[in-house]
């Protein structure tokens, strides 16, 4: 526990100082915002002499314990750290004359892709870097708007006030940015593990759910079904990644199986999920040897 501790903190810090490398060096210098409190923070910090660490910070704080209370002890620790080694590394990064890029498209397209990697790894390991999600769930409660729709607003407002404030082009860049990074933070999240579940209905249940275990080393679940022209079916389910997908559409797409797939997202897998032979109980091992 004491190694996985150390591990997941010392991700939370990476991801912080991943985040305020891309914002210091890419986005701010361009005055490119990124969404939620860290943009407005963004806005207060160049109308403002107040810098901008300062500001992640204050703003975050009134959020930060209101995430406590609705999502437990270790969400407010992990978001705290998050948080205070985010305003730190602002605050060393702004002290950096040198700044990566002064050109617009470049800060939008790489301070986007470096934002996303940063704030992926936090999300991925528990915490958070921005307390408007603390407020979303909370409303969310409330009202009938999802959590993505009410931060979808607040950014809405903060790119609006972006464009009134710099101009329509940094709202543009800034919306453009927020898009990039979000694609980001769910590739992070999600990876190349993504799960997929299948369904395959066919006559050929047995033969295909071998060639399955043999080809993938993944296990399917029966399920009895029926046709209402074609009878008796056999309904296999199964979970795979989505680099695992073409080699399951090559076994379906054989000539001697009639088959009909269907392929949905899965987004999070819990429990044990048997992946080889080894991870089978023994009665079952024995029984198909």
């Amino acid at each position: 526990m004491v190694k996985k501790t150390i591990i997941r903190y010392s991700i939370l810090i990476l991801g912080s100082i991943i985040a305020a490398f891309a914002l210091e060096q890419f986005l701010v210098p361009c005055q490119i915002l990124d969404g939620g409190i860290v943009g407005i923070s963004i806005i207060i910090s160049n109308l403002t002499p107040i810098s901008l660490s300062i500001l992640t910070v204050c703003l975050n704080l009134p959020f930060v314990i209101i995430g406590a209370k609705q999502l437990g002890e270790n969400f407010w620790l992990r978001t705290l750290v998050s948080m205070l080694s985010f305003s730190i590394f602002l605050e060393v990064f702004s002290s950096i004359d040198d700044v990566a890029t002064y050109d617009a498209l470049l800060a939008t397209v790489f301070g986007g892709i470096i934002l996303g990697v940063g704030v992926g790894l936090i999300i991925r390991t528990g915490g958070c870097l921005d307390g408007t999600e603390s407020v979303a769930i909370m409303l969310s409660r409330k009202t009938s708007l999802s959590v993505g729709q009410i931060v979808l607003c607040f950014n809405f407002i903060i790119y609006l006030t972006a464009g009134l404030l710099f101009g329509l082009d940094r709202a543009l860049y800034s919306l453009l940015t927020y898009f990039i990074t979000s694609k980001v933070v769910d590739f992070i999240n999600m990876g190349l593990d993504q799960g997929k579940a299948v369904m395959i209905i066919t006559n050929e249940g047995r033969q295909i759910a071998d060639d399955i275990f043999t080809t993938l080393g993944r296990t399917v679940t029966f399920i009895k079904g029926a046709g209402l022209i074609s009878g008796e079916k056999t309904i296999l389910y199964c979970v795979i990644t989505r680099i695992e997908l073409p080699a399951l559409r090559k076994i379906i797409e054989k000539d001697d199986y009639s088959a009909f797939m269907t392929i949905t997202d899965v987004s999070e897998i819990i429990g044990k999920h048997i992946k080889s032979k080894d991870s089978l109980p023994e009665a079952q091992q024995k029984k198909d040897a």
